[in-house]
């Protein structure tokens, strides 16, 4: 069986539709971030991009998003990922890891990536344009840099009934 198109090509190699396929679904990346001007380092917060779904975890207007959010980041293969979470597909990819469990591809399943605790869902602590932006320091958060997942569920053994 031949290995899966993230295992064997790189990200410039990938067709459009396997390179969208990559994203999971986690949204984290459509978190509001700081960055030091000094040191460079990248502070995530728990305010939601105005456009986002907050329970699907996806964008509510994908198609349109670069022009109705200036600073929206359009996420290309000659991306440097560094500002991305560990735990995003286009960085483990880049980085030469591979998938997690709990990724849609690996699992079948686009539910996963919440079940595992990785998504932002339940996790939105403001929106943006509704959290002044002076305030974001408020709402400084760690949980989206980090890889821990919940383990992976174990697969139930059928009952035996006795007759």
């Amino acid at each position: 069986m031949p290995k899966p198109f993230w295992q064997r090509k790189t990200l410039k190699e990938m067709t459009t539709a396997e390179w969208e396929s990559l994203c999971d679904g986690c949204a984290r990346c459509c978190l509001e971030k700081l960055e030091d001007e000094d040191t460079g380092k990248i502070y995530y917060t728990n305010v939601a991009c105005r456009l986002l779904d907050c329970e699907a975890c996806r964008c509510s207007d994908y198609e349109n998003r670069m022009s109705r959010v200036k600073d929206c980041v359009k996420i290309t293969p000659e991306e440097q990922f560094f500002w991305l979470p560990k735990t995003c597909a286009y960085r483990r990819v880049a980085e030469g890891k591979d998938l997690e469990w709990w990724h849609p591809l690996v699992s079948g399943n686009p539910e996963t990536v919440h079940e595992a605790g990785i998504s932002v869902r339940g996790r939105i602590g403001g929106v943006e344009g509704k959290v002044r932006v002076r305030d974001y320091d408020q709402h400084l958060v760690r949980w989206p840099l980090l890889e821990n997942a919940k383990p992976k569920p174990k697969k139930k053994k059928p009952q035996v009934k006795k007759a």
